[in-house]
């Protein structure tokens, strides 16, 4: 069974999310708040495997209260605005659900939770698969006191930086709480390419290659970025783009 807490500003909402719940006997409501300050107390004191979280709340979002936990507990967002598959690269992020909330996807949200926590054969309990994202994706990254929600097709590198990786888009740059290798892991595939040990490209804003003597090739970005591919990619690189 898993523990989960409820945080929703609107009373209303809140109750009724959680009279829906009520059926799913994997699923044990431990509590419920209505706002950032309330959550954030009542999170650190049960510590809950499950969040249902509301995103827009008066004051602080739902993202400040992440910032604020010293542990990742399974989150589901809800929102009453459409944002495309939101997802983050720093929270365990298993889905997001769109208020009011259909019964059909509230099913499918707890799906999601239950396969995570599946027991292989040895006894010990195996890590639920990461969710790609697709290029319709919009992902929520804060750096700081930036806040930036962007499509993932807006992105045009990243860049690892020991534990953190950097993202750099629209001639921008922020950090997240990753290390490459994880990043990696959630994009695309078909869009996305490792370029190098360090740097991840959007290979739809590659608007120049440059083939050199031998192997050796760089590629130029919008906002005129240069980026060398390694010689053991070169050869992936030319078969996604075509050359």
């Amino acid at each position: 069974m898993l523990s989960v807490v409820v945080i929703e500003d609107s009373r209303l909402a809140r109750n009724g999310l959680i009279r829906l719940l009520e059926p799913f006997a994997e699923i044990d409501v431990i509590g419920s708040a209505d706002c950032v300050a309330n959550a954030l107390e009542l999170v650190k004191n049960f510590r809950p495997e499950v969040l249902f979280l509301d995103i827009h709340m008066p004051g602080e979002s739902g993202f400040d209260l992440l910032e604020q936990l010293d542990y990742s507990p399974k989150v589901i967002f809800t929102t009453a605005y459409n944002e495309h598959a939101l997802r983050s690269f720093d929270y365990n992020v298993v889905d997001y659900l769109l208020k009011p909330i259909n019964k059909s996807r509230l099913c499918d949200a707890i799906t999601k939770l239950t396969a995570s926590d599946v027991e292989t054969p040895s006894g010990t309990f195996q890590e639920p698969e990461v969710a790609t994202m697709t290029m319709q994706s919009k992902v929520f990254i804060k750096d700081g006191e930036q806040c930036y929600l962007l499509p993932i097709k807006e992105i045009d590198y990243f860049e690892s930086c020991k534990n953190y990786t950097r993202v750099f888009f629209s001639n921008r740059d922020a950090y997240i709480k990753k290390p490459l290798n994880s990043v990696l892991k959630r994009l695309p595939e078909s869009d996305f390419f490792q370029a190098n040990r360090q740097q991840i490209i959007n290979l739809n804003s590659v608007t120049n290659t440059d083939l050199g003597v031998g192997d050796t090739c760089e590629v130029t970005l919008n906002h005129c970025t240069s980026i060398s591919v390694s010689r053991r990619n070169l050869q992936i690189m030319k078969a996604k783009l075509g050359f």
